[in-house]
């Protein structure tokens, strides 16, 4: 069994070897296109709305908290009648919220930020852990493989990986990003959703490090879909100090998702692009408003337009109803509720393809 010990990592002549180095190179060329698409979104809430809610899935769905993106929707639409476990992911968009705001006011990643983020993701307050952390046994053995360090050691550990995310190591930023994940996920040092936090806690970092200006990379699909060689790769640290398989896996997901990343917000620019023109030309009620409505709620009701646009509930029925007949959204009832989808945005999203055995290179 490994047991978690405090140490330095290795320097950067050890850790960035030939095959980190070529993965950097192409991890970097990625998330940097990824960056630049994103700006092509005029308003960036559009993106920041819609991906935050499938990685709030991929990442519950690693720990097997399992709904869909259809019932997210429906959560937004009336919150008082969803399922436990699509309100328990709803607090995952959240806590990414509230890490992303904190990040982008003081250009820094905070034990406070961290711990705000975990409130938001547990609806409590409860702090670091005061017991033992959660023993990580063998699946097919039961035998114990990993004891996280004791409730004492916390506090202490997590200064020292705040401090490392701060310290203007050598070590490229991304292989920063991928150490920082590895310690606080051995760190362990909350009660319940360290997993998640630790995924939120990645894209923060991108952001923080300049890489990203949104939280729009979320690497919880790949992590998914790839869930044994994740849990392995962490483990081959702990057992055997072997870094290198975990940063390929890591920067391999990194670019593969930024890849990906990239030609879905091209796909959704387009698509935002043909619905602007359509509505503009012919509907007498375009407005700059009403489009980013539609694609920053997929599935959207009187009430949200109402808000966005400022006009009366009559109106923006008429507004939403008009574009339902048409066929540019469609018309679905939610208890007493009628709610509208932007079905071709949607069908963008639900369908996404595989990650995990495509190749990179």
């Amino acid at each position: 069994m490994s047991t978690y010990t405090l140490t330095s990592f290795p320097p950067a002549r050890v850790i960035e070897t030939e095959a980190v180095l070529r993965a950097l190179v192409l991890a970097h060329r990625h998330l940097a296109e990824l960056k630049g698409v994103a700006r092509t979104i005029p308003n960036e809430g559009l993106l920041i709305s819609t991906l935050s809610l499938q990685e709030a899935q991929s990442s519950s769905e690693i720990e097997n908290i399992i709904t869909t993106q259809d019932a997210l929707y429906k959560y937004q639409i009336q919150p008082d009648r969803a399922d436990p476990v699509s309100k328990e992911v709803a607090h995952y968009v959240e806590g990414l919220d509230i890490g992303f705001r904190q990040v982008r006011k003081d250009g820094l990643l905070t034990l406070n930020t961290i711990l705000a983020v975990q409130a938001a993701l547990e609806s409590n307050d409860a702090g670091f852990r005061k017991t033992p952390g959660t023993l990580l046994k063998n699946e097919q053995t039961g035998e114990v493989v990993y004891k996280p360090p004791s409730p004492e050691q916390v506090p202490v550990l997590m200064s020292a990986l705040e401090r490392f995310i701060h310290n203007g190591s050598e070590l490229d930023p991304l292989v920063r990003m991928a150490l920082v994940h590895h310690q606080f996920e051995s760190i362990h040092p909350f009660y319940d959703g360290n997993g998640r936090a630790g995924r939120i806690i990645n894209i923060l970092y991108l952001v923080k490090e300049g890489l990203l200006d949104t939280p729009i990379l979320y690497l919880s699909r790949y992590i998914s879909q790839t869930k044994s060689t994740y849990y392995q790769a962490l483990q081959q640290v702990r057992d055997n100090n072997d870094w290198e398989q975990w940063l390929l896996y890591m920067l391999r997901g990194v670019a593969l998702t930024a890849r990906h990343t990239t030609q879905l917000v091209e796909n959704i620019r387009t698509l935002l692009q043909q619905v602007k023109q359509h509505i503009r030309s012919d509907y007498k009620f375009y407005s700059q408003d009403l489009i980013n409505n539609i694609f920053r709620h997929p599935y959207t009701k009187v009430a949200f337009l109402e808000q966005d646009m400022g006009v009366s509930r009559a109106t923006a029925t008429r507004y939403l109803d008009t574009l339902a007949r048409d066929g540019v959204l469609q018309k679905h009832k939610l208890g007493r509720e009628n709610y509208y989808i932007n079905r071709a945005l949607v069908d963008l999203l639900f369908n996404l393809p595989q990650l995990g055995n495509e190749n990179i290179l």
